[in-house]
């Protein structure tokens, strides 16, 4: 399937809420979209921009999204792309849009001298982990904690 990938704009953000909302209901976390509009906002388009987010578009369809961050490996003493959030509609999965993603995660990272990618998944998104295999990814089982602040 013919598919884009394009940077997200202003005017996409419902759009990326409610996207940030079916995927928190499929990793079975939960979500408040109350002012998320506003905070993603200031994240993706301020001048300190935070949060670099693109959309999937499929015959002019949203297909889903992902989102990255640049952040500091002290092991590596270097920088590493983190892909914090990835997702595709049902509809659009098992179509190879996720190899491309990928790829244009890797200019990306080679753009901006990261030593890798890094990102997670829950440990029952099975088919995503062996896609995540298929392209070379390596896992390493971990324990993520959270401590809430607000």
């Amino acid at each position: 399937m013919e598919h884009i990938i394009r940077k997200c704009e202003e005017k996409d953000l419902p759009v990326l809420v409610e996207l940030c909302k079916k995927h928190s209901d499929f990793e079975q976390s939960p979500y408040n979209p109350k002012g998320k509009l506003q905070q993603l906002s200031k994240a993706i388009f301020s001048d300190s921009q935070k949060l670099f987010c693109y959309l999937i578009e499929c015959d002019g369809l949203i297909a889903g999204y992902f989102s990255y961050t640049f952040d500091f490996s002290t092991w590596d003493a270097n920088s590493f792309l983190y892909l914090d959030c990835l997702y595709l509609e049902p509809d659009f999965r098992g179509l190879r849009i996720g190899v491309s993603v990928f790829d244009k995660l890797k200019i990306i990272a080679k753009q901006n001298d990261c030593i890798n990618i890094q990102w997670q998944t829950p440990i029952f998104n099975e088919r995503a982990i062996k896609f995540y295999n298929r392209i070379g990814g390596t896992g390493k089982e971990k324990v993520r904690f959270f401590i809430d602040i607000h």
